[in-house]
């Protein structure tokens, strides 16, 4: 048995897009899975992320298992479509198979729904045994300990900035409206063992560290675990926390001494009013200079993150949220437009007000619009969010976001990923629904016509 594991990626984030290098680390599903594969299937495994490089067309295995957002759905299909025409098994599994599995399942041999470290070992044993089955349902994974480390000697090392990525918390203890993540996998809060996790950094080369973790303070108890054991290892890292991390000055220090050089951080508005209408409560505009002054003082960057087009923006929302960044001296701000994903809350509510104007999934990347906002226009929105990307991006606005007066800030890597983003800004206009739904790449099944 030959598989290939393949992370398809929408025209923006694709390795011939506008995110280079400089903007990439090695993704952990596909490596983690790979490490998971039974060894009695005897099975040879290789990887290919489209957001590094091409997904090959000529590929010898004959089990493709592909991983799927919502995004990248259209784009999955027709790799799975031609990747069948050829006699290939495909199994689909991911967010978007698991808030649409019938839909997956007209494109693939087997769908995985929830998370799969006991769903897609069973799904290639029974390929081996010839009794694949069409859904294989993953429970949620009570214990993320004891596993085999990520197979990351199958990533091409050169197309990432850091091969040092680790995962040592599974979910998020809030309930966003917008959020894909809990309407897939449910809201239970998964901490792995921390020997596990220091172990598994004690295995990296160079000294940076990156946790992917959507909220690594979930668990404050466990954080503070974590990052006082990480204090010997001497690293640098970054990671994903909420704005609650403002509130607990004790952990605060104990990320400043464990080495946090950066933290995501979802800003999500300037209005306070969006905070309750979308449950992220825990967020208190009046409070980001003080936080941002809290973690300057420590050496420790942010990438703010903020989505516009909720029902309280008006068209001075990108105004007022670009003088944001600029006055609280945003490290690294990004900009999205709250998205409907299946299955979630906000698809619900825009779905039964009749608002929701787009259908084709590749437009739902997070950078365009899809529903009707209300009070404005989508064109307007996308006008806005465009407007905000090259103004923040502008040599002036970058150069008065620097906090010079902390001396701990890490100004070169400051300028560095400035401006990696001033180039996608720059070039965001370029990714319009035609270029955002062209998938005329991968070729159509033998016998099928383009609609």
């Amino acid at each position: 048995m030959k598989i290939a594991l393949i992370s398809p990626a929408g025209a923006m984030h694709r390795y011939n897009g506008m995110f280079h290098k400089g903007l990439h680390y090695a993704p952990i599903t596909l490596a983690l899975l790979a490490a998971l594969v039974p060894k009695e299937t005897k099975a040879e495994v290789v990887i290919y992320d489209e957001t590094a490089e091409a997904i090959p067309l000529d590929t010898d295995a004959d089990v493709i298992a592909i991983t799927c957002i919502t995004g990248t759905s259209s784009r999955c299909y027709r790799y799975a479509d031609y990747f069948r025409s050829l006699g290939k098994t495909v199994l689909i599994g991911g967010v978007h198979p698991s808030l649409c599995p019938n839909e997956a399942a007209e494109h693939a041999d087997a769908v995985l729904t929830g998370l799969g470290e006991k769903t897609f070992p069973q799904a290639l044993l029974d390929i081996r045994d010839g009794c694949l089955k069409p859904y294989y349902h993953g429970e949620g994974c009570a214990d993320i300990g004891g596993r085999p480390l990520p197979r990351k000697d199958l990533l091409n090392k050169k197309k990432y900035i850091t091969l040092n990525t680790v995962e040592a918390v599974r979910g998020c203890n809030h309930s966003c409206t917008f959020c894909a993540y809990p309407a897939a996998f449910g809201q239970r809060v998964i901490t792995r063992p921390v020997e596990d996790v220091i172990a598994e950094i004690k295995s990296f080369k160079g000294k940076e560290v990156l946790f992917p973790d959507v909220n690594l303070i979930a668990s404050v108890t466990y954080a503070k675990e974590l990052f006082t054991a990480m204090i010997p290892l001497k690293k640098w890292w970054m990671g994903l926390t909420t704005t609650a991390i403002g509130h607990n000055d004790e952990l605060l220090d104990i990320f400043e001494r464990s080495g946090c050089k950066g933290l995501l951080i979802g800003f999500e508005s300037v209005n306070q009013e969006t905070q309750q209408g979308i449950n992220k409560g825990v967020n208190h505009v009046e409070e980001y200079k003080a936080l941002m002054d809290k973690l300057h003082r420590r050496g420790i960057m942010v990438m703010g993150c903020f989505a516009f087009g909720a029902d309280e923006d008006g068209p001075d929302v990108f105004r007022r949220t670009v003088d944001l960044c600029i006055e609280a001296k945003i490290d690294l701000p990004r900009f999205s437009i709250i998205t409907p994903f299946p299955g979630t809350e906000f698809y619900r509510e825009l779905e039964a007000e009749g608002r929701i104007i787009e259908r084709d999934f590749a437009m739902y990347d997070v950078e365009h619009c899809v529903y009707q906002p209300k009070q404005m226009t989508k064109e307007e929105l996308e006008a806005g969010i465009a407007w905000a990307w090259k103004e923040t991006y502008s040599w002036k606005s970058i150069f008065k976001r620097l906090d010079l007066s902390k001396p701990k800030t890490l100004k070169s890597l400051y300028m560095l990923v400035n401006i990696g983003y001033r180039k996608y800004a720059k070039e965001f206009l370029i990714f319009g629904a035609d270029v955002m739904s062209d998938n005329s790449d991968i070729p159509l099944p033998k016998g099928e016509k383009v609609q």
